[in-house]
């Protein structure tokens, strides 16, 4: 008897490299994004002439090429440190990973070979050897915070020690660069971090359909086997993509997913058929994860939805019917209800997710 998987890692016909579709792929060329490239550059060229180069903040909607661009200058700039020979650290953090203040300073100054537990030390404490670690050396550090929202949330010490602590520093340079999807988070900040945090801004406009033909082209040269694809799979890729918000993350997972179908099928082509299919994949499994880690007032609120749309048979209802069935809901699980008004936020939080 075979091996089961000995028929499925075969030589495929439709992919040469599909690992270039994925989103942590950092491509040598970056479509369409030479102006904020060249604003990330100008700004951090100072760490390459002795001096601090300005803090950053970097907004965009998902997709539209912030960390790539990010990492892809970061790599330039190693790389030019390397060949002048000047010490420069560029280190990258994931603010959805790391999104406390103690968690932050504690990674940090691990990189920097302080002996910091991950728990257990006051801050301040903890602080202190991220300064000892970093100043052991004339050097320019480049921390990128991505998701920086998502720290600022549980507070904004962090981002006002990072922002100001070359002023406790005599040898390094610190420089602070925060990636953000969310446009108005630095209104949670106080005044003076967002004045410090906030010396530069670089804006990510959303890519358009011809934008995201380029990039998918781009890619799809080394990801796919040679003539694979029909004429028609880029664009309605691409224009899919468009819909929303000018993703490239999704053209990218979209072009990916059609393969794999088209694969799996034992196609020889990659069609809009394929396309089709696997844009119906990606809606479902999208819902589906949103709808997972949603509140429980939330599942409720979305539940009393359902209801309302079997017992009356429509798609449209006012806010006291919605209400009224939550309430019901609610007495039947034994909770207790919230407040009509905190229902009403729970409603426009739905529908920013586009439940």
């Amino acid at each position: 008897m075979g091996n089961l998987f000995e028929d499925l890692i075969g030589e495929g016909r439709i992919f040469a490299n599909k690992e270039v579709l994925r989103s942590t792929y950092i491509p040598e060329n970056l479509p369409h994004r030479k102006e904020q490239i060249d604003g990330l550059a100008t700004i951090l060229s100072a760490a390459l002439k002795g001096e601090t180069p300005s803090n950053i903040v970097i907004y965009g909607k998902t997709g539209t090429g912030k960390t790539a661009t990010m990492k892809f200058v970061s790599k330039e700039l190693e790389e030019m440190a390397r060949r002048r020979s000047y010490n420069c650290s560029l280190l990258y953090i994931n603010s959805e990973i790391f999104d406390t203040q103690y968690r932050v300073f504690a990674y940090l100054a691990r990189v920097f070979n302080k002996r910091v537990p991950m728990i257990g030390w006051p801050t301040d404490m903890v602080y202190a050897e991220l300064k000892k670690g970093i100043d052991a050396e004339d050097r320019c550090v480049i921390v990128t915070l991505d998701e920086v929202d998502k720290l600022a949330s549980k507070g904004d010490e962090a981002l006002y020690n990072l922002s100001r602590i070359n002023s406790e520093l005599n040898n390094a340079r610190v420089s602070v660069i925060g990636i953000s999807n969310d446009l108005t988070f630095t209104e949670l900040l106080d005044p003076r971090v967002k004045s410090s945090l906030g010396e530069e801004e670089i804006i990510f406009p959303p890519y358009n359909a011809d934008q995201l033909k380029d990039i998918l082209k781009e890619r799809a040269d080394t990801a796919f086997n040679d003539s694979v694809l029909d004429d028609a799979v880029i664009p309605l890729c691409a224009a899919f993509a468009a819909q929303e918000h000018g993703d490239a993350r999704r053209a990218l997972d979209l072009i990916r997913v059609s393969g794999e179908i088209a694969e799996r099928s034992g196609s020889k082509r990659v069609s809009e058929e394929h396309v089709r299919l696997a844009s119906e994949k990606l809606e479902t499994n999208r819902v589906e994860e949103v709808v997972k880690t949603l509140p429980l007032q939330s599942k409720i609120l979305l539940d009393s939805v359902i209801v309302l749309n079997r017992e009356k048979n429509k798609r449209r209802f006012s806010s006291g019917e919605v209400y009224n069935t939550y309430r019901r809901l609610c007495n039947h699980l034994g909770m207790e209800a919230l407040t009509q008004r905190r229902v009403a936020d729970l409603v426009s939080e739905l529908d920013i997710l586009g439940l």
